[in-house]
C-alpha cells in the first residue's frame, strides 16, 4: 500500500540510479579519450630544436586529423603491430609534426618536414637544397638561441622559404658545422625527411638513428600536426625564487598559431 503524496524508492531502482551515473561517468571519460585519441593532444616542448618557432617550454596543440590515424596516434602507448594508417594523407613542405621517436616509441618529438617521399634532400653550406632546389635564405637580424638550463647564445635569424612557397624562422648559428654538409639523400617511400629550425641544435634527419637523431621518418609515426601553442612558461624560472615563477609564463604565446 502507498501513501499519498510520498514516493517509495525501491531499492532495485536505487540500485539502478548508481548504475546508470556510473555509466553516465564511463561514458564522458571514453568520450574525452575518444576526443584526445582522435581530435587532438597536448604536448611539451623540452629542448631548443625547434626555436625561433617553439620555445622550450611552449606546450602544444597537436592536431590527429589531417594525417589520418595508426597505432602511434593513441594516447596511450601499447605494443601493437604496426598496420598502416586510415584516412591516411601525407603531410604538406613545411607543416610541423609530433611524431614517434623510432628509437623510443614513447617519446614524442616535434619537427618540420622539408622532405617527402621521392625528394633529395641535402645541406651544402648550412643551406637546405630539395631536388637541386635552394630554399630562399632572407636574412632577418639576430636573435637568442636558448639552451634547456635558462642560457642563452646569439643566433642569426634567417626567414627561410621552401620550394612550394612555405616561409618559417630558423637559427643559424654557423655554416660549417658537422651538419650543414650533407650527401644528398633520396627520401623512400612511406617516409619523410624532418629538420628542427635550430639548424644547429637539432638531432634530425640528418642524424641517424644509431646516433641520437631521427634517421628518415616513418609516417607511420606520425601523431599529428602542430598547429597552435596554448601555453608557455620560461623553464629559465625554475633557478628563481618561487614567488617570481608567476612572470616567467609567456602570455604572448598563448593560444598562437604555429607557422
Amino acid at each position: 500500500m502507498s501513501v499519498e503524496g510520498k514516493v517509495t524508492v525501491s531499492p532495485k531502482r536505487k540500485s539502478s540510479g548508481w548504475g546508470g551515473q556510473i555509466a553516465q561517468l564511463a561514458g564522458i571519460v571514453a568520450a574525452v579519450f575518444i576526443a584526445k585519441g582522435a581530435l587532438a593532444e597536448p604536448f611539451y616542448v623540452p629542448s631548443g630544436s625547434m626555436e625561433p618557432t617553439l620555445l622550450i617550454g611552449d606546450a602544444l596543440l597537436a592536431s590527429k586529423f589531417p594525417y589520418g590515424y595508426g597505432t602511434s596516434s593513441l594516447p596511450i602507448q601499447i605494443s601493437l603491430p604496426e598496420s598502416g594508417r586510415v584516412f591516411a594523407e601525407t603531410p604538406k613542405l613545411g607543416d610541423v609534426v609530433v611524431f614517434r621517436w623510432p628509437g623510443d616509441r614513447s617519446q614524442a618529438w616535434v619537427k618540420r618536414v622539408v622532405g617527402l617521399p621521392g625528394d633529395r634532400i641535402q645541406m651544402r653550406q648550412g643551406q637546405l637544397f630539395i631536388n637541386d632546389r635552394p630554399a630562399e635564405l632572407k636574412p632577418d637580424g639576430v636573435g637568442a638561441a636558448e639552451n634547456d638550463r635558462g642560457g642563452s647564445e646569439p643566433a642569426y635569424r634567417y626567414v627561410e622559404t621552401l620550394p612550394n612557397g612555405v616561409s618559417h624562422l630558423i637559427f643559424k648559428m654557423r655554416d660549417s658545422g658537422p651538419l650543414d654538409n650533407t650527401p644528398e639523400v633520396t627520401v623512400p617511400a612511406g617516409h619523410l625527411f624532418v629538420l628542427g629550425d635550430n639548424r644547429d641544435n637539432s638531432a634530425d634527419s640528418r642524424v641517424p638513428l644509431r646516433s641520437g637523431g631521427v634517421g628518415l621518418l616513418p609516417i607511420d609515426n606520425l601523431i599529428g600536426r602542430a598547429d597552435a601553442v596554448v601555453g608557455s612558461w620560461d623553464l629559465g624560472m625554475r633557478s628563481q625564487p618561487v614567488w617570481t615563477w608567476l612572470s616567467g609564463f609567456r602570455l604572448s604565446r598563448f593560444f598562437t598559431a604555429v607557422h
